[in-house]
């Protein structure tokens, strides 16, 4: 009752291929590694912008937060 043989886990292997297919399990396989590789990415730069975020006065947008043109920073004002 212990671990599954290599036989079980051939079997495992061969019904996912049929189930699925080679270019689906390709396609998978790369998706997955983009988005683990996206994700190690987005770690870096979040460790870097805190340490940035660290030096700035509130209020203050710092020189690294403006030049990414992939966001808009903007500031909410209360309605008197």
């Amino acid at each position: 009752m212990g671990s599954f043989s290599i036989w079980h886990w051939l079997i495992v292997l061969l019904i996912v291929v049929m189930v699925f297919g080679t270019k689906k399990l390709k396609n998978m396989g790369s998706d997955l590694g983009g988005a683990v590789k996206g994700f190690k990415d987005g770690m870096k730069e979040g460790g870097q912008s805190a340490a940035d975020a660290k030096d700035t006065p509130p209020g203050q947008v710092s020189h690294a937060q403006t030049t990414d043109k992939a966001t808009i920073d903007v500031e909410a004002k209360q309605k008197s």
